[in-house]
């Protein structure tokens, strides 16, 4: 079966979450990914606990379909290597602040003039440009300049950090692959490559729409656990069962709040759908009252017979188990694959995604990809 980037030879130089995250992504879609890493140590999330194998479960499930080969970027003969994969090479990707590659004397601008069709793109946390383009930073940092992390949490609490990267993965790794994939059309048309310059502040501040636009008309800043969808109605808040779980409520149109209501046989709360805070505030706490009488077992049955936007709030034990996530194969085993994968997202009907190959051993296509390019690997 063909893939739509089974032509396409990406040079991978990142680590840890973000730049892996994009790539993969790639190499899921037919790519040929080469993973350059440091000799000796590689990739600091191969020493993550715990392991598949001899790998760690992040660095596996991240860099399966991908190739490593191992340089020493700060030594002549890997630079010289590494100039010839960047001559073959339709993409490269770093995650370096920005300089690092200059100072090695493989920026962008060095590399265009060897491969005048290369996509650059680089994943960092501020961009390339701007007052903040080399400080430190991680998830935490981008999305609190982002003033993401200030709406998350609960009224007049302090703001919670997510359980999942948002920055690092929603501004970085995906706003990545979608430049990438803009950048290889516009190469098509063009015959040029280009640099993508992604910074994962600019994707998360780019993921407040349904907030910050409010702001800038007129300037009313929202406050934590004030907001619709964070915390302010009723009717879009999580309440606890009987048997201390819990029940996500999403009925925020009229159509599903007369489900939620009939479902609790409280018909007469109907009319205070979009009521003012202090209401709401009223409504939570005889809602959650009302939901402490059941198990979330016995909620389920019962909103089963209602289309309410009701969910019950699964733990990872219950998720890999469930009927939805099994049979649009999110989480599986892959025959010859090592541990059960997290699945790709993107379903294409005639080219999908595949998983294929492990996640490579430290240096293992060294052999593989220097002699085809006929370099003899000392």
């Amino acid at each position: 079966m063909t893939s739509p980037l089974q032509s396409i030879k990406v040079l991978d130089l990142t680590r840890l979450l973000p730049g892996p995250y994009c790539t993969m992504f790639l190499a899921d879609f037919g790519a040929e990914v080469i993973k350059v890493e440091e000799p000796k140590l590689g990739d600091y999330a191969r020493l993550e606990e715990p392991k598949i194998d001899t790998e760690s479960a992040i660095f596996s499930s991240l860099n399966r379909n991908k190739k490593s080969v191992t340089l020493d970027l700060k030594s002549e003969e890997g630079k010289e290597m590494f100039l010839e994969l960047v001559k073959n090479a339709d993409v490269l990707v770093e995650s370096f602040r920005p300089q690092v590659m200059e100072r090695l004397g493989l920026g962008y601008e060095t590399l265009k003039k060897l491969n005048p069709k290369l996509i650059y793109c680089a994943i960092t946390g501020y961009g390339q440009t701007g007052p903040y383009a080399n400080k430190p930073g991680h998830d935490i940092n981008y999305i609190s300049y982002a003033g993401l992390l200030n709406l998350l949490g609960e009224r007049n609490r302090k703001p919670i950090a997510p359980p999942v990267q948002i920055a690092d993965v929603g501004g970085g790794s995906l706003m990545a692959v979608v430049g990438i994939l803009m950048a290889l059309q516009a190469r098509n048309q063009t015959g040029k490559g280009q640099f993508v310059d992604i910074s994962m502040l600019d994707g998360a501040v780019s993921w407040l729409q349904t907030t910050l636009p409010n702001y800038l008309v007129d300037q009313n800043l929202p406050n934590r656990g004030e907001l619709p969808l964070s915390g302010e109605k009723a009717c879009y808040e999580v309440y606890e069962t009987l048997d201390q779980r819990f029940l996500a409520v999403g009925a925020l149109e009229m159509k599903f709040w007369v489900e939620f209501c009939k479902a609790i046989e409280r018909e007469d709360l109907i009319e205070f759908l979009d009521s003012p805070p202090y209401k709401q505030t009223e409504l939570k706490s005889e809602i959650a009252q009302i939901i402490k009488k059941k198990t979330l077992a016995e909620w389920n049955e019962v909103f089963s017979h209602y289309d309410a936007c009701v969910s019950p709030v699964l733990n990872f034990e219950e998720v890999t188990n469930n009927e939805q996530i099994q049979n649009r194969q999110m989480i599986h085993e892959v025959s010859g694959i090592n541990g059960k994968q997290i699945g790709n997202p993107i379903k294409l009907s005639e080219t999908p995604a595949s998983i294929y190959a492990n996640a490579p051993k430290l240096g293992e296509h060294n052999k593989e990809v220097l002699e085809n390019l006929g370099i003899k690997n000392k």
